[in-house]
């Protein structure tokens, strides 16, 4: 039942991933909705739209934003100055649907059309070349349901990704350990 109402409530999440609800996912968050561990008004980019409908589907009253999370605000794009990016490639793999793109040691840029506007990619950086801005003219934000699809995707291939480096660990062990008892010199 709660895993019904855990998926009910995820689906009206904007699922930008952006932790501000204090959990590391739209997921998780919605599964603490569902099991009565936090209040349904942590969600920043679903703003006061999306506490309105929590509280309906919960049976519960509308809140406030609560501010310790952030404010509402219409979701904004990263950006990467050029001149100041290292290439350091650690804002990657911290943007949870993959909107930036590059490479070790080469420029990052970001593709606007994915980015959710988490702002986690923000404190990744060591140089701050990373700032938020308006999107551009007509461009709208990403749906919650590309976002999922993004995260989704981003998720598999992290998981294989992970996978991937276990198995060769495992590989080289093998191949390095000792074949014998070791005999001393």
């Amino acid at each position: 039942m709660r895993e019904r109402l855990a998926e009910r409530i995820d689906a009206l999440l904007p699922q930008t991933q952006c932790r501000r609800c204090g959990y590391p996912g739209c997921r998780p968050y919605a599964q603490a909705l569902a099991d009565g561990e936090v209040a349904h008004n942590r969600c920043p980019p679903g703003g006061a739209a999306g506490i309105e409908a929590l509280a309906a589907l919960l049976g519960r009253e509308p809140l406030a934003l609560d501010p310790a999370c952030g404010s509402e605000s219409a979701p904004g794009v990263a950006w990467i100055a050029e001149g100041a990016c290292l290439g350091c490639a650690r804002c990657l793999p911290v943007c949870p649907v993959d909107a930036i793109i590059g490479a070790q040691r080469r420029l990052h840029s970001v593709f606007e059309r994915r980015c959710t506007g988490c702002e986690l990619c923000l404190a990744s950086c060591p140089v701050d070349c990373i700032t938020m801005r308006a999107r551009r003219g007509a461009e709208s934000a990403p749906t919650a349901q590309q976002n999922r699809a993004h995260h989704d995707a981003h998720q598999g291939r992290a998981a294989r990704r992970a996978n991937e480096r276990a198995q060769l660990l495992s590989e080289r062990k093998q191949v390095a350990a000792p074949s014998g008892p070791l005999r001393p010199r």
